[in-house]
């Protein structure tokens, strides 16, 4: 078989405490090694990111690339890796998260076998982690993906880059990431232009963990939606229509916070995602507010 090249794109920020397990998983892929290359961009971390990541780097049998700047955001660091990739796609892979060892390769099959596909995404593994909030962050996030990509109604659904291989060609001709999109939604926006480019999303049955594999509190849940909230006016200014704002206020985010624990008892058959409905309704208070706290900062 032929073996495209691949380039595995990692941009991470204080990262210390998990950046070693998601580089493992990447050292165990079962795609050939020569055919990878791996672009780690450090967005000025403070803690110990930088320097595990050089660690880690020297044992690896795939060429790497690192490159860190002071906080420059997202969108900035994401078009480091493009510009600098030689692969014929870029598999994104958060600090956080670690991917199953056939990841990559199921991924690029997929994309090789689907000429029309701009973006492919594996599939959050459903399943209890960390602590009891930790799995139902997992699983509310699992079952918020489990829609059709390539209809009508996904059209402004958000695949996100974690876990997500792009074709390079699709990242070009719809013009690289937003570097004004500096916390949040640089994969969304992103994601709209090659969409309408004529290129397709999809997802394929290969599992991935993510930031939830370890125990979370409710703290750093009310930061990340807060943080997810405050950076998504640019967004939603650019993108007008695309957020809707009547599913993200707390009542409406309580009512599908129930919707999807139905939905998720009929498949894990677990009475903890009953507790869906307040954990909804705590984070997406927690991005509404930080979503007010931008206001006029534009």
């Amino acid at each position: 078989m032929f073996w495209p090249k691949v380039t595995i794109g990692v941009c991470v920020r204080n990262c210390a405490n998990t950046i070693q397990d998601a580089i493992q998983s990447i050292i165990a892929q079962d795609y050939p090694h020569d055919r990878i290359e791996v672009i780690f961009v450090d967005d000025g971390s403070h803690d110990e990111t930088l320097s595990k990541i050089k660690e880690c780097a020297a044992r690896m049998d795939m060429k790497v690339k690192i490159f860190h700047h002071r906080w420059k955001g997202i969108g900035y660091s994401r078009n480091v890796v493009v510009r600098n990739a030689n692969g014929d796609y870029i598999l994104w892979i958060d600090g956080d998260m670690i991917i199953s060892s056939n990841f990559l390769r199921r991924l690029v099959k997929f994309m090789e076998d689907n000429p029309n596909v701009g973006i492919a995404k594996g599939k959050q593994a459903m399943e209890a982690v960390g602590n009891l909030l930790s799995t139902l962050e997992n699983y509310s996030r699992a079952i918020g993906r489990m829609v059709d990509y390539t209809s009508e109604k996904a059209r402004f659904k958000s695949l996100g880059t974690g876990g997500a291989i792009y074709r390079v060609k699709a990242i070009k001709q719809a013009g690289l990431f937003d570097e004004k999109l500096r916390g949040y939604g640089e994969d969304q926006d992103l994601e709209i232009r090659i969409r309408n480019k004529g290129w397709l999303l999809q997802v394929v049955n290969v599992k991935f963990y993510d930031y939830e594999r370890k125990k979370i509190t409710w703290r750093d849940l009310w930061k990340r939606y807060w943080l997810r909230g405050y950076y998504s006016r640019y967004f939603s200014q650019k993108n007008k229509g695309v957020i809707k704002h009547y599913k993200m206020i707390p009542l409406t985010a309580l009512i599908a916070g129930l919707i999807h624990a139905v939905r998720l008892y009929r498949i894990v058959r677990q009475r903890l995602v009953f507790f869906l409905p307040l954990q909804y309704l705590f984070k997406m208070s927690a991005w509404y507010i930080g979503y007010l706290n931008n206001y006029g900062n534009l």
